[in-house]
C-alpha cells in the first residue's frame, strides 16, 4: 500500500484546522486557506500558541514561508 503525498495531505487540510511548528519552536494554531509548490502557507484565523496550549497571540490572515516550517498537523 503506497501512502499519500505531502501535497495529497496539504489539498485535504484546506479548510481545516491545524497545528503547525516553525523551526524556531513556535507554534501556530489556524486554517489552511492555500499553500504552493515551496509549501508557503496562508493561515486564516491564525493565533500563536502558548506553552500551556491556549492563544498566546491572535494574529488573524498570516503567510508562512514552507522553509520554516518543521510539521503540520490536524487539530
Amino acid at each position: 500500500m503506497q501512502g499519500e503525498r505531502p501535497f495529497d495531505l496539504l489539498n485535504k487540510a484546506i479548510g481545516q484546522k491545524v497545528m503547525i511548528r516553525l523551526k524556531n519552536g513556535d507554534e501556530i494554531r489556524g486554517k489552511v486557506s492555500s499553500f504552493d509548490a515551496h509549501m508557503n502557507m496562508v493561515i486564516d484565523d491564525a493565533e500563536e500558541v502558548g506553552d500551556d496550549g491556549g492563544s498566546k497571540a491572535k494574529l488573524g490572515t498570516i503567510l508562512l514561508r514552507g522553509g520554516n516550517i518543521l510539521f503540520v498537523s490536524p487539530v
